[in-house]
């Protein structure tokens, strides 16, 4: 029996040995460029929004002056800055790398409503299954230090809804670069396995926020990661994202003071 179970796992060894010659030689007669692209990308976008889609590089280039703008209004252009510099970072830059690489159409990453329209319970059934966590979160100190990003919105119906656009925006933004560009360009290579190095990045851009949400953001990685690559479709992501952050932002600026007594976050 001994000898047996000695035969069976060097004849698996060998084989896994022979599977990643055969692998290597593959690679060496044809290399895959897109995951190189794709991932230098990744880091070259995250590095650029990173330090440059904040705030801090806003405040420099507009320094906020009470006689020339209302905090309100000021702090919702920097919200505009934020936003934008995500659609130039997640979108605009890989786009053009894919229309750089020979071969790749930009309507092939993902971009189809088809899949949406004919996958778009599955995504409404997502929704309401997280709907209970978020309305637990939502009692917390945490949560209500950090949401809205926007503090003035509370001050009315057109400050709320300026908001949700620009935060709209900026997650269909994200959503076509980690569930489109980094998917699809990453697909031929991994496989499946996609998906979870796309997750990687995708949580690290949660770490400001709350670890419950940092957390979360795996498994939402891995599901939507999942479907996006099922469907061929990126618009489930984006309407389940707006949805939760519609929600949560709703949760919050109903807990914050009225707007005569200031934004939210001042008692």
């Amino acid at each position: 029996m001994q000898t047996i179970k000695l035969f069976l796992r060097r004849a698996l060894l060998d084989s896994w040995r022979d599977a990643d010659a055969q692998a290597d030689a593959a690679g060496a007669e044809r290399l895959d460029w897109r995951p190189i692209v794709v991932l230098v990308t990744t880091a070259v976008t995250l590095t650029l929004a990173q330090y440059f889609g904040g705030n801090a590089t806003f405040s420099k280039l507009v320094p906020f002056d009470s006689k020339v703008y209302a905090r309100d209004e000021w702090d919702l252009l920097a919200r505009a800055w934020w936003s934008g510099t995500r659609v130039i970072t997640y979108v605009v830059i890989p786009m053009l790398t894919i229309v750089l690489m020979p071969g790749e159409r930009v309507r092939d990453y993902y971009l189809s409503f088809r899949g949406f329209r004919r996958h778009l319970w599955i995504y409404v059934g997502l929704y309401l299954l997280v709907l209970p966590a978020v309305l637990f979160v939502a009692t917390k100190e945490q949560f209500l230090a950090t949401y809205p990003f926007y503090k003035y919105a509370n001050q009315s119906w057109g400050h709320f809804v300026r908001w949700q656009i620009l935060y709209a925006v900026q997650f269909m933004a994200l959503e076509f670069f980690f569930r489109g560009y980094m998917l699809q360009g990453l697909r031929h290579k991994f496989g499946y396995g996609a998906i979870f190095v796309m997750v990687v990045p995708y949580c690290m851009i949660h770490y400001p926020k709350p670890l419950p949400e940092t957390l979360g953001a795996i498994f939402a990685g891995i599901a939507l990661g999942t479907l996006a690559m099922r469907t061929r479709s990126i618009w489930g992501g984006v309407l389940i994202h707006v949805g939760v952050a519609l929600t949560m932002d709703w949760l919050a600026v109903a807990q914050c003071p009225p707007a005569s007594e200031g934004p939210c976050g001042s008692r």
